[in-house]
């Protein structure tokens, strides 16, 4: 799957990861002696496996020919290529595996996924189960409704249907705004953020309530910029990572070693503005310009700038 590995690293980049090379530690020649669980694994294996959604774009999604793609998907292809310099091992084959907000946890907890590339929030509660990359996004729950609706904010939506995708941090969002306002709101679940758009689309919801940078992705994906509109103030904050084993000291520096030479390569705004701002493969465009809060996030990991 080397089509799709990390291509944007420039010659900065490259001489960094040659730096690397030659001063990876001793450990990681020997056949996977001292490696921590994960990598000594990957390393026995020779395979990385990649936990990709279906359906948050442009995360982690399919394209026309259903093959995994994404922001996330890419930042982990480059943190494939640092285990593969830890590992000592530069062909490491990727595996791709479907994982949904419900069981995505589990699927690191249980190694079924070494890496998570979606859109998973990080926060304490999941902290304490799972171990997360640097930030690379910040979202938060928004309301996407018929645009003919006249629901502008939650409070419009007092006794109404509002799907959620289980699993998510949206969901224990909704129910916390629904008993501190007591709007009487029926929330339902679905298992993917298809079919809980799918449930807007088919008029059994009145809206749908996930991350307004997914509700954007969706819209821009099936073109339906006219029968729907993203509205209300944020009811949660949600900065994402990347999800891999907690416990793992070795992993999480591979992990962070991969987002500080992006950082320190510039990287990581190009990387952003080829997924929200130019056309994706698929041929829409998000035109989501970067937030200054994730350009000072991404700039901090740059370990060449004068701090």
């Amino acid at each position: 799957m080397h089509h799709a590995r990390w291509r944007s690293i420039r010659a900065s980049g490259l001489a960094l990861a040659a730096a690397c090379l030659l001063s990876a530690p001793a450990l990681a020649q020997t056949a996977g002696e001292g490696l921590s669980p994960t990598l000594a694994n990957i390393k026995s294996s020779h395979t990385v496996r990649l936990g990709y959604r279906e359906s948050s774009p442009p995360f982690s999604f399919l394209d026309h020919s259903n093959r995994p793609i994404g922001y996330s998907l890419e930042l982990c292809e480059a943190i494939v290529d640092e285990i593969g310099v830890e590992v000592d091992d530069a062909n490491l084959k990727v595996e791709y595996v479907k994982v949904t907000s419900d069981d995505r946890i589990p699927a690191v907890v249980d190694k079924k996924i070494d890496l998570e590339c979606g859109s998973t929030t990080a926060n304490a509660e999941r902290a304490k189960q799972v171990a997360f990359s640097p930030l690379m996004f910040v979202a938060g729950t928004k309301l996407m409704v018929p645009k003919a609706s006249g629901v502008t904010q939650v409070a419009d939506l007092k006794g109404k249907t509002v799907v959620v995708t289980k699993g998510t941090t949206n969901e224990q969002a909704m129910h916390n705004v629904d008993k501190k306002q007591s709007l009487g709101l029926n929330i339902v679940t679905s298992p993917d953020h298809e079919q809980s758009y799918q449930m807007l689309v088919d008029g059994k919801a009145d809206a749908f309530a996930t991350d307004d940078i997914l509700l954007y992705g969706l819209i821009a994906r099936h073109k339906s910029q006219a029968m729907f509109r993203v509205t209300g103030d944020y009811l949660s904050y949600d900065p994402y990572g990347i999800m891999y084993r907690k416990g793992e000291p070795q992993m999480k520096e591979v992990v962070e070693r991969t987002f500080r030479k992006l950082g320190s390569g510039r990287d990581l705004i190009p990387l952003y503005n080829k997924w929200f701002v130019a056309r994706l493969p698929t041929g829409e465009k998000l035109n989501v310009a970067i937030s200054p809060q994730l350009e000072e996030a991404f700039i901090a990991l740059d370990d060449t700038a004068t701090k």
